[in-house]
């Protein structure tokens, strides 16, 4: 999955929770996104641009914290 703003993602079915790791080194999961949309993520060919679009302002998320922050 070459990116140059995602580094990679993960997405849980049951919890319908989408954890980002960008190329910066935050991770972020973002909750109650639907499955389609993290299929739609994992098949498109700029995944910062779907990022942008489809994700990015729409979902409640939360920032993991690093041992590094």
């Amino acid at each position: 999955m070459p990116s140059s703003v995602i580094a990679a993602f993960d997405y849980d079915a049951p919890s319908r929770a989408l954890a980002i790791r960008f190329v910066s080194g935050r991770r972020y999961v973002y909750r109650d996104v639907p499955s389609t949309v993290a299929q739609a993520l994992a098949r498109a060919p700029s995944k910062g641009s779907y990022f942008n679009r489809r994700i990015r302002d729409r979902f409640r998320y939360t920032r993991e914290r690093s041992s590094r922050d």
